[in-house]
């Protein structure tokens, strides 16, 4: 009986375990600055460009989006420069909801890195409108 009780707090404990990790970081919204910050990285680490994922650092103030960064990738640096031109600024300014569904076209020459960019803002809006507003 005993035997059986420290087994199934094991797997109790394996599975609450299991849980926990399948939930984004709890990292994923913090505040910088008197900005609330969208962190991507673990949130949307199954997007991908076309040489890997494409984290992002989604800023917003108030209920607006303020700027989306850019953080590190293995994306080849001269197109993601056009991303970084032509892509990032395209939700500034807009109310958090309407920049979750906002059409964005793609960049020329970069399109796979575009979607995953755009797939991640989408995600980090959800996310912030769902379980980040603080």
């Amino acid at each position: 009986m005993k035997k059986n009780n420290i087994m199934i707090a094991a797997v109790a404990a394996a599975v609450a375990f299991g849980l926990m990790s399948l939930r984004p970081a709890d990292d994923v919204v913090t505040k910088e600055n008197g900005l609330t910050v969208v962190n991507t990285t673990t949130l949307a680490e199954d997007i991908e460009g076309y040489a890997g994922p494409t984290p992002l650092k989604i800023y917003i103030k108030g209920s607006k989006v303020e700027k989306i960064e850019a953080l590190k990738n293995l994306e080849t640096p001269k197109y993601f420069a056009l991303i970084k031109r032509d892509l990032l600024s395209k939700w500034n300014g807009l109310a958090v909801k309407k920049a979750a569904t906002q059409k964005v076209d793609v960049v020329t020459g970069a399109t796979y890195t575009s979607e995953a960019v755009i797939e991640n803002v989408r995600r980090g809006l959800d996310y912030y409108n769902k379980r980040g507003k603080k």
